[in-house]
């Protein structure tokens, strides 16, 4: 690694240690040049997980993204904040999980709506109707009536 206060070739690692929870390592570094010590950080290099949209074009997987509709869904509803970031984290997880490098679009609101179900019916009917594109009111009461037959069966 090159010095970055003189460009030396050479220096030396005199300390590393765990980072980020064990997701990266720093690395304390000496130029034998000009005496000058440094950290550098080394984290795994991971290909980005690809989403397959429903008109088959292809985007990074964004948490951020993903954070937006589940926040829209949860609008004036009963959900916390840290349950937001824990359904977010959940999600991306579970698409990282499948073990492959691109995961499509459906499947993704496929984890959403199995988790958000649990935390909240509304916001989980909310999502519901952008992800499977309702396009009546009939397929709108099927939903909520499903639901009430879920709830009704525990």
């Amino acid at each position: 690694m090159k010095c970055p206060n003189c460009n030396a070739a050479e220096t030396k690692v005199v300390d590393s240690r765990p980072f980020d929870n064990g997701a990266s390592i720093r690395r304390r570094r000496f130029c034998s040049e000009c005496g000058n010590k440094f950290f550098t950080f080394e984290t795994a290099e991971s290909t980005p997980l690809m989403v397959i949209k429903k008109d088959k074009s292809r985007q990074v997987f964004s948490r951020e993204k993903l954070r937006n509709g589940i926040l829209k869904s949860c609008h004036k509803r009963p959900v916390s904040s840290a349950q937001i970031e824990n359904l977010v984290r959940d999600v991306e997880n579970a698409a990282k999980a499948t073990g492959k490098k691109e995961i499509a679009s459906e499947q993704i609101g496929k984890f959403v709506m199995e988790r958000l179900k649990d935390i909240d019916d509304i916001a989980y009917v909310r999502f519901a109707s952008v992800y499977r594109e309702f396009r009546d009111v009939e397929t709108f009461l099927a939903e909520l009536k499903e639901i009430q037959e879920e709830k009704t069966s525990k």
